[in-house]
């Protein structure tokens, strides 16, 4: 189980704020932090990995202790087995994909597992100006996964692709996080990605924890059906003067509402049924 007890001063865009958390997770669990930007989500993750301070706190793996502020221990992030998958990929340019995983580990027994794993076997050689970007994101993820870590970060690792790759990409990790049962901590701010991967969330808004639970109690709106509910963006209002026709691009199908809400292009909406008719929310 990790434990993470964490205060820090952050500044956002509307200004200061005090991050304070305080939540478990569980061994083998898939949690995803979800929030707006500039909520304080990667400062969570970089704060388990070390590469954040916090002005107080606790964060423990399993009775091993990464940080305590009262009893000064805070460990290096090299003394910390945790796994991190940036947004951007951080891959070495100049060397191909094993060599990017020799670097990282050099265990050549575990290379050649999660090679296989990810699905990268036929690749090793490329370099990463050679590789698409789903495919480069998956080298990051073998990166992380090569030596063997007790915790995965993610942090908005997908938000780079266009949607086909990113829906493929969230059924590998899926997959295997669930092969590896591996501890995984995923930052978001797509409800559809927390919802597809995600075993519990934590809503997060200006530093603070507002919501715990399962992705359904804490994305869907409970004045909505659950038998039909969708996540989607918004792709053209049209406004014929007594309603809106809003087009939505869910997972890649377009989908046309008519609704009264109030909602621009660009924007994350939620779309569902309440007594049968079809209605939309802004998210």
């Amino acid at each position: 189980m990790i434990c993470v007890v964490a205060r820090k001063r952050l500044v956002g865009s509307r200004g200061a704020f005090q991050l304070n958390v305080d939540f478990n997770v569980n061994r083998g669990e898939f949690l995803s932090i979800f929030g707006k930007s500039g909520s304080g989500k990667t400062t969570i993750l970089r704060i388990i990995a070390g590469l954040e301070v916090p002005d107080e706190g606790y964060v423990e793996f399993d009775g091993k202790v990464y940080f305590d502020s009262k009893r000064k221990i805070n460990l290096p992030p090299q003394r910390r087995n945790v796994g991190f998958v940036f947004q951007n990929y951080t891959l070495f340019p100049n060397m191909t994909v094993y060599e990017n995983l020799i670097y990282a580990s050099g265990d050549r027994s575990s290379i050649e597992r999660i090679l296989q794993v990810v699905e990268l076997s036929d690749l090793r050689d490329r370099y990463p100006s050679q590789l698409s970007g789903g495919q480069q994101q998956r080298v990051a993820l073998a990166r992380a996964l090569v030596k063997n870590p007790d915790i995965l970060l993610l942090d908005e690792p997908l938000s780079a692709l266009d949607q086909y790759i990113r829906l493929k990409l969230q059924e590998e990790i899926k997959s295997i996080q669930r092969k590896l049962a591996i501890t995984t901590i995923l930052v978001s701010h797509d409800k559809s990605e927390v919802f597809r991967l995600a075993d519990r969330v934590i809503l997060l808004e200006e530093g603070v924890i507002k919501k715990v639970g399962s992705p359904k109690d804490v994305l869907i709106e409970k004045g909505l059906s659950g038998k039909f509910t969708f996540f989607g963006e918004v792709i053209d209002v049209r406004d014929d003067g007594v309603v809106k026709v809003i087009t939505v691009d869910i997972n890649g199908d377009l989908v046309q509402v008519v609704s009264s809400e109030d909602v621009e292009v660009g924007e994350k909406v939620l779309i569902g049924v309440k007594a049968f008719n079809p209605i939309i929310k802004r998210v």
